[in-house]
């Protein structure tokens, strides 16, 4: 079993039943020196640094206990993903619905919007269509290119990568 499966199993008990879930799990440095763990972590109420830092002393002493790493040092970072870290999971999106959204479908193609909902199969994005020249539309027309306006409806399995956008307004 690899370092990351084993982590996964012990942070179990940590996650109260669910409230709390892993965003991702990264372990690097394994050959050699100090060995860096970093755990994310969220909630569908958020995560608070308290909460993080409880369950990083909480993991790293039994991690200690069970010699994890044998005789190699190692770091604990537990934190929340933040707001520039792709979303990953439905709940993520759920919790951000009214926020804009910068969505990179499958195939490429970018697109800005409002998150009006998402359910387990989809999220729906009231996207804007960016400014374009008459050259380009024309070119977009005769190329076939469909270009996405309005509340559009995008699976998961279409979405490669998706950021909430900060508005400082």
């Amino acid at each position: 079993m690899d370092d990351k499966t084993r982590l996964t199993e012990l942070l179990q008990p940590y996650l109260n039943n669910g409230q709390f879930y892993l965003v991702d799990l990264q372990v690097v440095g394994r050959q050699g020196g100090r060995i860096k763990v970093t755990i994310l972590l969220d909630s569908d109420e958020g995560i608070t640094i308290d909460q993080c830092a409880d369950i990083s002393r909480r993991l790293g002493g039994e991690m200690d206990e069970a010699n994890f790493f044998g005789d190699s040092p190692f770091t604990l970072e537990v934190s929340s993903p933040g707001v520039d870290f792709p979303l990953a999971f439905s709940r993520q999106y759920v919790r951000n619905i009214g926020r804009q959204l910068a969505v990179v479908l499958t195939d490429g193609s970018l697109h800005r919007g409002k998150l009006e909902a998402a359910d387990e199969q989809q999220i729906v994005l009231n996207i804007v269509p960016e400014k374009r020249s008459k050259t380009k539309q024309k070119k977009d027309a005769e190329a076939g290119i469909v270009v996405l306006s309005g509340p559009t409806s995008l699976p998961y399995d279409q979405i490669k990568k998706a950021t909430v956008e900060i508005s400082f307004n």
